[in-house]
């Protein structure tokens, strides 16, 4: 049940991270605090598809 999902930066918009999440026990959207290496700062990365 694990998909790959990527992350993206809410401030500068780019996808940055991928990671795997289990969608039947999270089935919203993932957000987590990232560093983002083009801002040089962490901030918030959410899900897309």
């Amino acid at each position: 049940m694990r998909e790959i999902i990527t992350l993206a930066c809410k401030v500068c918009k780019r996808r940055n991270y991928t990671t795997t999440k289990n969608k039947r026990t999270t089935p919203d959207k993932l957000e987590l605090k990232k560093y983002c290496p083009f801002d040089r700062r962490h901030t918030l990365h959410k899900e897309v598809k």
